[in-house]
């Protein structure tokens, strides 16, 4: 008897055991995936793990499906460090594995209905509807759930399909459907048997069409001016005739047409002959990360903003591309990797691969088989965190850039993991080196280097000695009482904004909040719109004159009178990016505004056509939320304004002191890159506040002391570790009671704070109601242990059946 032990990309944590026959067996390795049939009918693609001759003993196993690789697809390096993910984030297994691979290699079965054959079918008996499915059955083989969506126009179909089974007419099958294509792309060559010169000749004057003799010699000028194969793309181009000529040629065997498989992507025509030469500081610094790599795993890069931190990496990733090591930059937000794959590219051309969800899925499974057999042509990696789960096997550096960015953390759906902890713990099953970059870094990081955990490398000069730029505080409340505004703008602000244009300089304005207003008030009995699945107030959109909630995405027509009293006296409150780039157009009309946010950069070159037109110096001001903050380079941005930088900090999160700094300065960082000093407006009603101050003289050190102070007195991390568990039900009495049952456990078994249940500011989203319930873990308690007994109390938990319903996430170091 033989088995294979498998992962399926479900939600579940165990394992599963499936028979195999001895030639299977002796075939298959661990990282090959296997079709298999799971519960009544499905069919899934799951992950071969283990080998081995054990019969479970709970369950009788099935037989396997079907085996769809040849080789393995994934490594063991690679399966090792998904169960640590799915250990220390306290999840499941199957939904590391389905987090972690490319769609288009989790295939998934799909129902196809077919027509019973030799049954005898009384058309009379049949509904309307059935019929149709019927009829159509007639024209072709088999039908996808979908088809018959798309035949009857209608939602639900399966209780129509469901008669015609019970009719014995037609019948359900599972079937996998390989999702990946190839791109092929045609190229063109002579025949053989025109390679002698007297044929050629003949061959010409053969031809009585001029078209295709003009064909015939754009071959040949093509062929005289590049050595590589013809594509018939460059052919009809080049000698600008249509396919149907050559196509005629193809067919009197004149041309054989044949196919290349290609990478859709390709990089090679970026690549430039640059040496690059770093400055005095930036030699220094990279000397000094040479150093602590020789000692430590880990190095913190902490270099002020536009200090050059881009051409170190460069330098130490040539290091470790001569040495043939596959390198992996992550970064936090994909807006980055535009800008970041043109520098990259004109140094290392093709040897650079892109991984982020703005890409097809065809595009990334080429990728992903790039990394697999070590090509070239992915020897660096740039992406955003899901770039961590590729398969490397010769894995040298890692690079994360902008590590204090809460991006990196994944919120929903699972696996809850962070980038950058998880990317040193891969680092080190490779026996890799780590480098984080930030002008900013995150209060546990500085930490971990100055407690000599990691090592540290400071950078204190800005690239060509720029020095930083100056910030000017606004008093909104003082502007406000003395009429100095004009809408959400102080006439400071205008008046450098108007000084920059006119010097030819560009603008970045940053408000952290998208839409026209995030309120809309009837000013005569105080209604405001609210998301009927959500308690949250919805955001005016006004470009699309739509009320709109930004967690579960219901909108509505902005309503024209009052839905509560019917008045017509509505009033917007409060402002966002859509109401900026409006009040901007109408103070200066003749210039190019734009805006940048999640609305106006869903597509996947709307990134890229932002940035480059702002590069380029088309676009004169930018609008944006926190998108443009960090790590973008600018070199003719004179002017940074921050509209209202007290959204950031009044938020109930510990951290929103230290992310309001960090945010800040970031944006800050945007202006003066080049030879001229920059400028920074911050707009706020409280300048004297701490943090504003700290931003103001970029004392880093000072927040750093500040906030560790206060963390250390109210047991914060670093000096303990979090883990928050939030429950969720449609029914508010039944979320009420598990939480409350769930914190009295926790509170008896643990010897440690637990604090809860608490209603979160937001207190429901799409239609549940929401509990959460907070662990602190000591840093001298063991970590592992007091899991085991948390997932021990949610396993009892999950046996209380009035409770079974209640969902449960859990967060672990939720931040």
């Amino acid at each position: 008897m033989y088995f294979i032990e498998v992962i399926i990309p479900l939600s579940l944590s165990k394992t599963f055991t499936y028979k195999v026959s001895e030639k299977e067996y002796f075939f298959l390795k661990k990282g090959m995936r296997v079709a298999v049939p799971f519960g009544k009918n499905k069919v899934y693609t799951a992950l071969v793990i283990d080998l081995h001759q054990n019969s479970p003993i709970l369950y009788e196993p099935k037989e396997i499906h079907e085996i769809i690789d040849e080789k393995p697809i994934v490594n063991e390096i690679q399966i090792k460090h998904w169960f640590w993910i799915a250990s220390y984030y306290m999840c499941s297994i199957g939904d590391v594995y389905r987090g972690a691979m490319p769609s288009a290699l989790l295939l998934e079965s799909e129902t196809i209905i077919t027509q019973k054959k030799d049954i005898e079918v009384d058309e009379k008996e049949l509904t309307d509807d059935e019929f149709l499915i019927f009829e159509a059955l007639q024209h072709q083989s088999s039908l996808k759930i979908q088809d018959v969506i798309g035949i009857l126009n209608k939602k639900t179909v399966l209780p129509i399909i469901q008669q015609l089974i019970s009719k014995e007419v037609v019948s359900l099958h599972e079937e996998i459907q390989e999702v990946y294509k190839p791109k092929l792309v045609k190229y063109i060559r002579l025949h053989p048997f025109f390679e002698k010169e007297e044929e050629l000749i003949s061959l010409l004057d053969s031809q009585k069409s001029e078209k295709r003799k003009k064909i015939i010699l754009a071959f040949f000028q093509l062929k005289a001016q590049e050595s590589k194969p013809i594509s018939v793309k460059q052919l009809l181009e080049y000698s600008n005739i249509s396919q149907s000529v050559l196509k005629v040629l193809i067919e009197n065997n004149v041309f054989e047409e044949y196919a290349i498989q290609m990478d859709r992507v390709n990089f090679e025509e970026n690549q430039l002959d640059k040496k690059l030469v770093l400055s005095k500081f930036q030699e220094t610094a990279f000397n000094q990360i040479e150093n602590q790599f020789k000692e430590k795993e880990v190095c913190l890069l902490h270099g002020v903003t536009a200090s050059g931190k881009t051409e170190i990496y460069i330098k130490l990733i040539e290091k470790f591309i001569d040495d043939g090591k596959q390198i992996l930059y992550l970064l936090p937000e994909i807006a980055l990797t535009t800008q970041l794959v043109t520098r990259l590219t004109e140094y290392f051309g093709n040897k650079v691969a892109v991984f982020h969800s703005k890409y097809s899925n065809n595009e990334r499974v080429e990728v992903w088989q790039n990394v697999l057999k070590s090509s070239e042509t992915a020897q660096i990696v740039i992406g955003a965190r899901s770039a961590l789960f590729l398969p490397f096997s010769n894995l040298g550096f890692i690079i994360v850039d902008e590590e204090h960015e809460q991006t990196f953390k994944q919120q929903d759906p699972a696996p809850r993991y962070h980038a950058r902890d998880s990317a040193i713990v891969l680092a080190n099953s490779f026996d890799a080196k780590i480098l984080l970059g930030s002008a900013t870094p995150s209060i546990e990081t500085y930490h971990n280097c100055l407690s000599g955990k990691y090592g540290l490398v400071n950078l204190k000069e800005r690239y060509s000695n720029v020095p930083l730029p100056e910030i000017e505080l606004i008093d909104l409340k003082d502007n406000y009482f003395r009429k100095k505004m004009n809408g959400h703008f102080s006439f400071s602000l205008i008046e450098k904004i108007t000084e920059a244009l006119s010097n030819g300089e560009q603008v970045i304005l940053f408000q952290n909040r998208r839409g026209f207003s995030p309120v809309l008030e009837c000013l005569t009995c105080g209604h405001i719109p609210q998301c009927p699945q959500c308690d949250v107030s919805l955001t005016y959109h006004k470009i699309k004159n739509q009320l709109r909630c930004h967690y579960c995405g219901y909108s509505i027509a902005k309503p024209s009178n009052c839905h509560q009293c019917s008045s017509l006296d509505l009033e917007t409150k409060g402002f966002g990016t859509e109401q900026i780039e409006l009040e901007l157009k109408s103070l200066f009309p003749e210039k190019n505004i734009k805006r940048m946010d999640q609305d106006t950069t869903r597509g996947k070159f709307s990134f890229e056509k932002i940035i480059d037109g702002f590069k380029n110096r088309e676009i004169d001001i930018l609008v944006g939320t926190q998108m443009l903050a960090k790590g973008l380079d600018f070199d003719n941005v004179s002017l940074v304004g921050i509209l209202n930088a007290d959204n950031m900090l009044y938020f109930p999160d510990f951290r929103a002191f230290e992310r309001s700094f960090q945010m800040i300065t970031q944006v800050a960082g945007r202006s003066g890159r080049a030879e001229k000093r920059g400028k920074v407006i911050i707009q706020t009603y409280n300048p004297l506040h701490n943090i504003i101050q700290q931003v103001t003289n970029n004392d880093y050190d000072g927040m750093f002391k500040e906030q560790l102070y206060e963390r250390k007195i109210y047991n914060y991390p670093p000096y303990c570790r979090m883990i928050k568990l939030t429950l969720k039900h449609r029914d508010f009495e039944k979320v009420k009671d598990g939480s409350f049952w769930l914190y009295q456990v926790l509170k008896q078994n643990l010897n440690i704070p637990v604090l809860g249940p608490e209603e979160p500011a937001v207190s429901r989203i799409r239609n549940e109601y929401i509990r959460t319930i907070i662990i602190k873990i000591p840093n001298d308690n063991s970590l592992q242990g007091t899991k085991k007994t948390i997932q021990k109390i949610l396993n009892s938990f999950d046996m209380v059946s009035q409770y079974r319903a209640i969902k449960v996430v859990v967060n672990v170091d939720n931040y």
